[in-house]
C-alpha cells in the first residue's frame, strides 16, 4: 500500500507481466469451452447412431447440422487460442524491448490482433479491458466503440447439405448415405406433422430437443 491507503502503479513490466497471465487464464477458459461443445457432440453423435437405427430419418439431418456447426465453433475457438499466444509473445517482446530502450513501444501486429479478440464472445469482456490498458501503456491506438460490439458468424448459420451428409456417413460408418434437406425443426414442430410422431417417442424426441438447445447455446 501507498501513501494514504492508495495502491502503487503498476511499472511497465509488472503490467506486461499481468497481461501475459490474463492471456493464458483465457487461453485456458476457451479450452474448457471447447472440451464442453466436443462433449455435446458426441451426445448428437450417440443420438444420431440411435435415431439412425430406429429408421428416424427425419431427425437425423437436424443432428447432423448440430455437429457441423459444432466443430466450426470449435475451430474458430482455435483460431482465437492462436490469437492469445500471438499477442502473448508480442507482449514478452515487449520485455526485451522495455529492458533495451526503458519503454514500450507501439506495436499494429499487436493492435490487429487485438482488434479480432474483442469480438470473441467468450473471452470479449476481458479483451475490452485489456486493449484499454494496453492504449493508456501506448501499445496500441485507440480503438473505436463499435470495434468492441460482439458480431454475428453466418458462417455458423451455413450448413451447406454436403456437410450433413458427409457427417452422417462419418457418424454411421457409412451405413447411411444422404439425410435429405436440412431443416432447423424437429418432427413434430411444423404445422401437421405431431399426428405422424408416435406416443410412444414423444420421450425420445424431448430429449432431442433439450440436446439440441444444449448445443446452440
Amino acid at each position: 500500500m501507498g501513501l494514504f491507503g492508495k495502491t502503487p502503479q503498476k511499472t511497465p513490466k509488472e503490467q506486461v507481466q499481468e497481461w501475459c497471465r490474463g492471456l493464458r487464464k483465457e487461453s485456458r477458459n476457451l479450452d474448457r469451452q471447447i472440451r464442453a461443445i466436443q462433449r455435446e457432440e458426441e451426445k448428437a453423435k450417440a443420438s444420431v447412431r440411435d435415431a439412425a437405427k430406429k429408421g428416424q430419418k427425419d431427425v437425423l439431418p437436424i443432428l447432423a447440422k448440430e455437429i457441423v456447426r459444432s466443430r466450426k465453433a470449435v475451430n474458430k475457438i482455435y483460431a482465437s487460442k492462436a490469437q492469445l499466444n500471438s499477442v502473448e509473445m508480442s507482449m514478452k517482446n515487449q520485455l526485451g524491448v522495455l529492458r533495451m530502450a526503458g519503454a514500450l513501444e507501439k506495436s499494429t501486429d499487436v493492435m490487429r490482433t487485438m482488434q479480432q479478440l474483442v469480438k470473441v464472445p467468450e473471452i470479449q469482456a476481458t479483451m475490452q479491458e485489456m486493449s484499454k490498458e494496453m492504449m493508456k501503456a501506448g501499445i496500441i491506438e485507440e480503438m473505436l466503440e463499435d470495434t468492441f460490439e460482439s458480431m454475428e458468424d453466418d458462417d455458423l448459420e451455413e450448413v451447406a447439405q454436403e456437410e450433413v451428409d458427409k457427417i452422417l456417413f462419418e457418424v454411421t460408418k457409412g451405413t447411411l448415405g444422404q439425410a435429405g434437406h436440412v431443416t432447423d425443426k424437429l418432427p413434430g414442430e411444423e404445422e401437421g406433422a405431431a399426428a405422424m410422431v408416435p406416443s410412444d417417442d414423444e420421450g425420445e424426441m424431448d430429449d432431442m430437443r433439450a440436446r439440441l438447445e444444449a448445443l446452440r447455446s
